[in-house]
């Protein structure tokens, strides 16, 4: 990585982004913790249609290379974290490509979009990565987040972290 980080362009996923989307979830490293293929892309089709969800593809030099979202917790009927302070989002990340993961882009897009949602007026960020998935916790503290609770969600059990506006970070 150079020694400036690069500047990514976040922006709304599509379903034309769906064949991308589909080749990404059947790789090892994102089967892992994902569930099915076809399961996966039906949730990520409602996320489009969805007010409280929002897809997004990040893109490197024009190259598509993660998928995130953030989404609004408070606008899920029985969401498991409405116990965090209104205007709080949740966000999730995974890095496409394979020979893009250990490189920093995971921590540098969470950064970047961190930076956009506070300026924004978003208070708080909160992520939840499985307690075993190790690289992800590693490249979320990088993005500043810090451990809060475990958790187990509908998903499984989660290594439930957050991030605050007014948090000393290197954003």
């Amino acid at each position: 990585m150079p020694d400036r980080p690069p500047r990514y362009t976040l922006r709304d996923g599509t379903r034309d982004d769906f064949p991308l989307l589909r080749q990404w979830l059947a790789e090892p490293h994102l089967a892992e913790w994902w569930g099915s293929v076809e399961e996966e892309l039906a949730g990520i089709e409602e996320a489009v249609e969805s007010v409280e969800t929002r897809p997004m593809i990040a893109e490197l030099d024009g190259r598509p290379i993660a998928y995130l979202q953030y989404y609004d917790p408070h606008l899920e009927e029985d969401h498991p974290y409405q116990d965090q302070p209104k205007g709080t989002l949740g966000i999730d990340i995974s890095i496409g490509p394979p020979e893009l993961l250990g490189l920093g882009h995971g921590s540098a897009i969470v950064r970047q979009l961190a930076q956009e949602l506070f300026e924004t007026g978003v208070p708080r960020l909160v992520i939840d990565p499985d307690p075993d998935n190790i690289r992800a916790i590693r490249a979320y503290e990088k993005a500043g987040f810090r451990y809060v609770d475990s958790r187990t969600t509908i998903y499984g059990p989660a290594h439930f972290m957050a991030l605050d506006a007014n948090q000393e970070t290197d954003l």
